[in-house]
């Protein structure tokens, strides 16, 4: 540098005189310039700020400007609105920018508002500094809810929506559900009546894990009815009169809310008279008097009643009702044994299934009423201490068995229906109220019947003839078969001992076979019978003729022989042969040797020995 300025002293004692040139500092005093250059700001193209003065600017920003570099919360100034950002002072080196769809809650923001805000974005593209009021909401939002649910504090919500078993809640920004049993302490019906609402809650649940907040609205109200509760409680009396809100109606009975206690009323406490459901007397909502019929020991349970209030309809049944008058009701339960009658409000009479008919063969109930049936009956017994009335039906008509010797006498013939079997016959109803029994051994003079449903069927009609009665016992005896005449009668000369008829062997069976003469008589021809003339034995389906050796009209069985057909031809020309012989033998007058002789070779034929 030394050597430039010598140089550019030379040049200036070289150069042509001309007029006297302006002469800098520098160049008047070059040794002083140099001394007092600034090195500095020449290299760095800046003054060099003196040490004491940057200590003081430092301190300046760190009192006035916010650190831009850690994610801390920190409250700005809206200073000025767009129409799609809100540009915020935070007292940083610069602005920052806000989406104005962060403030959709706040639809008046306004130019000075102080926001909570996050710094996102230090420098953008364009150098500026983003801000995020949401996320500033969130975690202030999220702090707020964890110190709530800490101290139990009640905070505000918005509810914004229904879902799945509940709703959602907007509380300080943060998305909390609401299950639907924490709306309140009885059973909603309408949730969408709490849309759009603001309502008090208690932070019940956090799920750090996930970032889940369930909140509550019943535990407010629970808090409040505890205090009723414990006040009820403590006055409450068997026999007490309250007054009560349907809270819920089960298929047993009817939940009672108290003013935050419940009771039960159960569906046999509702009504003196019988009911199918709790609805058909009460409905939700419903404002009504009960009385305390009994309760735990800790007055957990209480059993209510509702019908207790009014008078039992026994009480106030008319004195003049008595044995014999006749009534009118309604059938209100059907059992096997007997219909109930409901002829006065919470007034029950039975009338048994043996009232209900006069036969003596018992049916079942439902066989002549249906629940719901308009009856007329009348009163066999009446109890009153007890509450208890028998009905009957069948005492409405008169006895059929009162002139029972004149309608069926004795051989006399009708016509009836089969009812049902027994395993020793058939019960025929001939009208309502007179069955009689026809034994199995008195419906056929031909079959053999192991059962009655082999002969006949329930429902089917059947000629009978009258063969015992007895008034007393109401007992008929009936028979169908003597309806005809005895086949076996005529049979009896048809197939008498000794006569032959054809026919074919039907079945081959143990110790014989069978053959069908027709469709009522069936032979039996034994092992020994079935054997031809060449020796050989009838075989099945074969013809042939047989002799009737054996005949039983008491036990209808018959049996033949074919054996006996042709042996007895034999035997028949035998003693025709004798006979022939003799008188021969008078004609020619032989010896008595002779005659002898004769016989004794006839006597060998019919021996099989010739």
């Amino acid at each position: 540098m030394a050597e430039k300025a010598k140089q550019a002293e030379v040049e200036a004692t070289d150069a042509p005189k001309a007029e006297a040139p302006v002469v800098s500092e520098a160049q008047a005093n070059p040794e002083k310039f140099l001394k007092e250059f600034n090195w500095h700001n020449y290299q760095e193209g800046i003054d060099e700020v003196d040490g004491k003065q940057l200590k003081e600017f430092e301190k300046l920003v760190a009192e006035n400007f916010v650190d831009t570099l850690n994610d801390e919360v920190v409250e700005g100034t809206v200073v000025h609105i767009t129409d799609r950002d809100a540009i915020i002072d935070i007292n940083a080196k610069s602005e920052g920018v806000i989406s104005l769809n962060e403030f959709r809650y706040n639809p008046n923001l306004a130019v000075g508002d102080k926001v909570e805000v996050l710094i996102d974005v230090r420098e953008d593209a364009t150098g500026q500094l983003v801000l995020s009021h949401r996320k500033a909401r969130v975690i202030k939002a999220w702090d707020r809810v964890n110190a709530a649910h800490d101290s139990g504090e009640i905070v505000n919500g918005f509810v914004k929506c229904r879902t799945k078993g509940g709703m959602i809640v907007d509380v300080f920004g943060i998305e909390a559900f609401l299950p639907g049993s924490q709306i309140d302490v009885k059973p909603i019906r309408d949730y969408d009546q709490y849309v759009n609402k603001t309502m008090e809650f208690k932070v019940v649940k956090i799920n750090h894990e996930f970032k889940n907040v369930v909140v509550s609205h019943k535990a407010l109200i629970e808090a409040d009815i505890e205090i009723q509760k414990k006040e009820i409680i403590g006055q409450l009396e068997k026999g007490q009169v309250l007054e009560g809100v349907v809270k819920n109606i089960t298929s047993y009975g009817v939940f009672i809310d108290l003013g935050g206690v419940d009771g039960l009323v159960h569906i046999t406490d509702l009504s003196w008279s019988r009911i199918n459901h709790p609805n058909e007397i009460v409905e939700l909502d419903q404002k009504l008097n009960v009385v305390i019929l009994d309760f735990d020991e800790n007055k957990s349970r209480i059993q209510l009643g509702l019908k207790q209030l009014s008078k039992h309809p026994w009480e106030a049944l008319a004195e003049e009702v008595k044995v014999g008058d006749k009534v009118k009701g309604k059938v209100v339960v059907i059992a096997d044994y007997g219909a109930f009658i409901e002829v006065a409000d919470g007034v029950e009479g039975l009338i048994h299934v043996s009232e209900m008919s006069w036969s003596t063969h018992l049916r079942s109930a439902q066989d002549f009423v249906s629940v719901g049936d308009e009856v007329e009956a009348v009163i066999l017994t009446l109890d009153r201490e007890d509450r208890k009335m028998s009905l009957g039906i069948k005492q409405l008509t008169p006895d059929p068995w009162t002139d029972i010797t004149g309608k069926y006498p004795l051989a006399s013939k009708h016509t009836g229906v089969v009812r049902n079997f027994t395993n020793f016959g058939v019960f025929v109803e001939l009208e309502e109220g007179i069955d009689g029994l026809i034994y199995i051994s008195d419906l056929s003079w031909t079959k053999k019947i192991k059962h009655p449903s082999e002969f006949c069927a329930v429902g089917d009609k059947l000629d009978v003839i009258v063969l015992e009665l007895d008034v007393e016992g109401r007992k008929l005896s009936l028979g169908h078969k003597q309806t005809t005449e005895n086949p076996w009668d005529k049979y009896e000369t048809e197939f008498a001992l000794e006569t032959v008829h054809n026919a074919s062997i039907a079945e081959i069976v143990d110790k014989g076979a069978t053959v069908e003469f027709n469709d009522d008589i069936v032979a039996f021809i034994p092992s020994r019978h079935l054997e031809k003339e060449d020796g050989s034995k009838l075989k099945k389906g074969e013809a042939a003729e047989f002799k009737i050796i054996e005949f039983n009209k008491e036990f209808k069985r018959v049996v033949a022989s074919h054996t006996a057909v042709f042996k007895a031809e034999e035997v028949a020309n035998v003693k025709a042969a004798v006979k022939k012989a003799a008188n021969a033998a008078a004609e020619a007058k032989p010896t008595l040797g002779d005659a002898n002789d004769a016989l004794q070779a006839l006597k060998d034929k019919m021996d099989g020995k010739a």
